[in-house]
């Protein structure tokens, strides 16, 4: 079974300036046409009954061998977005696709996709639908803005946020999608664009249970492992701690790099003994390479980079 943390209340407070600007978050000042209005949410219903046995994470001895049945939504298909709705579709689901550029989703037509002109259509015609957006701005316009994804929500359905958005941002789209009497379930992922083309990217997972438990066989087509970590905005929390740890250690490698070229010393050797060390970690040997040869293809864009 995949592992279950019990995070404590207002984890936010524990998380430090330095660390939140580390982490690069942002809090994004949020139209007053998105921010949430006194509602009585509806009481949620039990999902439409869909044939599935679940997936058991990576993390376990444990396999699966049925698979989600129903149609899976993706919006958003970007570095991220394409590769994931992509092994979806090879993994055989039925997907409806959208993008803001529609050009990004004829590769994926052709792959067997069905598309739809809006993330409202989408939602309407889908029982679970994903979404990948950029930053936290198009991840609330996407959703909540017009013709957007909860416009097409009801009970039976779900939505599952993959983007890398604030605590804030997961909480207001919560909001919106249970207002709908429907499920939501924030699951962003740490891995970048190859993970992500191999199946390999790890989910930090928090919402409605029952969601997760519903799209847990499509995680473990779109990623190795996945976590579920209590009430919403905790799986925000969690990649934000992540991202911080990464940061610290992406910077002290690059200055051990360059310090190994000041001495004379060969950064290719260096990455070597770095993996094979105490201190060894998959990034290492991934970005090691490249950042040697001062070569970096985008994984992931500076422009969707976000502040405090």
């Amino acid at each position: 079974m995949p592992s279950t943390l019990l995070a404590k209340p207002n984890i936010n407070n524990l998380l430090s300036s330095t660390a939140m600007a580390l982490c690069s978050a942002f809090c994004p000042r949020i139209s007053a046409n998105f921010r949430p209005k006194p509602f009585s949410s509806s009481p949620s219903k039990p999902l439409l009954s869909l044939s599935f046995k679940v997936f058991s994470s990576q993390a376990t001895d444990a396999s699966s061998q049925d698979k989600f049945s129903g149609r899976v939504g993706f919006l958003g298909l970007g570095i991220m977005g394409s590769p994931m709705a992509q092994n979806l579709i090879k993994a055989g689901c039925d997907v409806i696709v959208w993008n803001r550029t529609k050009s990004k989703c004829d590769p994926l037509i052709s792959l067997g996709a069905k598309y739809s002109s809006s993330p409202e259509e989408v939602a309407a015609n889908c029982d679970v639908t994903f979404a990948m957006l950029a930053d936290p701005e198009s991840a609330i316009d996407v959703a909540c803005g017009k013709n957007g994804a909860v416009s097409g929500m009801g009970p039976g359905k779900g939505y599952v946020d993959i983007s890398t958005v604030d605590v804030a941002t997961s909480k207001l789209i919560n909001e919106h999608i249970k207002a709908r009497g429907a499920l939501f379930l924030e699951a962003p992922v740490s891995g970048s664009k190859k993970p992500a083309e191999d199946g390999q990217l790890i989910f930090l997972t928090a919402g409605d249970r029952s969601l997760y438990e519903l799209v847990s066989p499509l995680l473990d087509i779109l990623g190795k492992s996945r976590f579920y970590l209590g009430e919403v905005g905790n799986g925000a929390a969690m990649k934000l701690v992540v991202n911080m740890i990464m940061g610290s250690m992406m910077a002290s490698f690059s200055e051990g790099i360059l310090l190994s070229k000041k001495v004379g010393l060969d950064p290719s050797v260096l990455v070597e003994v770095v993996s094979q060390g105490a201190i060894s970690a998959p990034m290492y040997s991934l970005k090691g390479p490249s950042m040697v040869k001062s070569q970096y293809p985008t994984a992931f864009p500076l422009k969707h980079q976000q502040k405090v």
